[in-house]
């Protein structure tokens, strides 16, 4: 039996990270006005039509390793204008049922509040295994395009329990036009729309396949995750530490040096190795003044408080209260069409609930019963490191066979391979410039019309959106600003 491993700075192993830096002369254009929000109308349409690609790379640096995917996709495909009939749901309504949120959503929108769910179920797993002290950081989407990417190589029950945990199943019964192939399109799709440039933020994916030369791989299997996943094939030798330094050098330099050396002592055995590397960097529309941080205090637990630079700003934020889950929401926005979304229970001890209920669902009822009101905002700066071995995480979530003897990867190879190493790395930092990284009715939901001051002082959960896309890119909890 020999291995496959799927690592990742994250990907099958999935890399999801973050940085940040002083952004204000990236976006500056040649008369110091800042892009995205702050586009002028004429440059909007064009605008729309940029890629990601070679945004962030100083002086032109390294413009080969990215992807044009405008050029690769052409101008006339259509990847956002999809809404697609639902199928008839029984008058008997069930509470929570996903298609409720469908109506009106394009297809990668419906694909995304897919990703999200699983995204919070694989939060709850690792929660599980966590001290309620610790942080959490997760790329939830980064996971799901690694294990949709692998599911092309499956068949039989090993495809079915990928399909299943990861709620595949319920996207393709959404509509008679969709079947397992839909999903790797709008995989394909999502990847042309989400990772693009000149939106005021950056946001950028590679996928990397390394083979380890003389393993024999299905060409169709090899051309698929080139078409669907743009994942470019190197072949060399995974018992060369030459060859692992020049893998760790890379996706070094994809994540702008927040992820070191994301390969060390690998098996012998490795014969196949995915790696994908999400990178965000994002400003804030409201920047916090660097001379209004100081120092306060974060209640950690009832028994624990810590001191933390706390950040300071004011403007216009959306706010609600979640009466029934008893917590208050705060979205951040930066510049562009992407946003941090907080929410943070009024007790210590309403973190467990909240962790429990969190669905898409309530994510979306948040987002509609928010007001805009003038506030002071008071967060604390953060930086989370974190390096999840997700083996034994999906195993109990329901994606079992992969990493056993019983694995059916016949649509890869001919060997008899499981998966030997499943690992997310990532890094997140927000400072006062930005980051670089169950039917619920409204009866609970309150706005904070009268508050006046947002005081993050206790732990809360994150969540990174993209709102064209419906896409959860990035989530966690700080439990402890002072730790990463």
């Amino acid at each position: 039996m020999n291995l496959l491993y799927f690592t990742t700075s994250l990907l099958l192993v999935s890399s999801a990270l973050c940085g940040v830096k002083d952004l204000l002369e990236h976006y500056e254009n040649g008369n110091g006005v800042v892009g995205a929000r702050g586009i002028s109308p004429q440059n909007a349409e064009r605008l729309q039509d940029d890629t990601v690609t070679n945004d962030l790379l100083p002086g032109g640096d390294d413009e080969e390793d990215y992807l044009d995917f405008d050029k690769i996709f052409g101008e006339d495909e259509d990847y956002t204008d999809i809404i697609d009939v639902l199928p008839e749901i029984s008058n008997e309504k069930v509470p929570g049922n996903i298609y409720e949120l469908f109506p009106g959503k394009t297809r990668i929108q419906r694909l995304n509040i897919i990703n999200a769910n699983f995204g919070f179920n694989l939060y709850r797993a690792i929660k599980e295994n966590t001290n309620t002290t610790e942080n959490i950081l997760l790329a939830p989407v980064g996971v799901s395009t690694a294990l949709a990417a692998v599911s092309m190589g499956t068949k039989g029950e090993t495809r079915s329990q990928i399909l299943s945990t990861l709620g595949f199943k319920d996207f393709i019964n959404a509509s008679s036009k969709y079947d397992i192939s839909t999903i790797h399109e709008v995989f394909r799709k999502l990847t042309h729309r989400l990772f693009r440039r000149n939106f005021g933020y950056t946001l950028r994916a590679v996928n990397d396949l390394y083979i380890q030369k003389h393993f024999a791989i299905r060409e169709d299997f090899q051309n698929n995750l080139k078409n669907y996943y743009f994942a470019e094939t190197q072949i060399g030798d995974f018992e060369d530490k030459a060859f692992l330094s020049k893998i760790n050098q890379r996706i070094q330099k994809l994540t702008k040096g927040l992820i070191k050396e994301a390969l060390s002592n690998l098996s012998p055995d490795l014969l196949m190795l995915l790696a994908n590397c999400i990178y965000f960097k994002g400003t804030w529309e409201n920047k916090f003044p660097v001379e209004y941080t100081h120092n306060a205090n974060f209640r950690v637990s009832d028994k624990e408080v810590v001191k933390v630079p706390m950040m300071k700003t004011k403007g216009n934020f959306l706010v609600a209260v979640d009466s029934e889950l008893d917590c208050d929401v705060l979205q951040l926005p930066y510049v562009g069409n992407i946003s941090m979304l907080i929410a943070m229970p009024h007790k210590l001890s309403g973190m467990k609930l909240l962790e429990k209920q969190l669905n898409s669902h309530v994510i979306e009822k948040w987002q509609k019963m928010m007001t805009n009101r003038t506030r002071d905002i008071y967060l604390p700066r953060f930086k989370l490191e974190k390096n999840y071995d997700l083996k034994n995480v999906l195993s109990n979530m329901g994606v079992k066979d992969v990493f056993t003897v019983t694995a059916d990867f016949s649509g890869i190879t001919n060997e008899d391979i499981n998966i030997g190493l499943f690992q997310q790395q990532g890094s997140i930092t927000v400072n006062e410039e930005g980051t670089q990284a169950a039917s619920l009715t409204t009866v609970g939901f309150t706005p904070l019309s009268i508050q006046t001051r947002f005081m993050v002082d206790r732990p809360f959960l994150f969540f990174i959106y993209e709102h064209r896309t419906n896409c959860l890119i990035f989530c966690g909890r700080v439990a402890n600003p002072s730790k990463s």
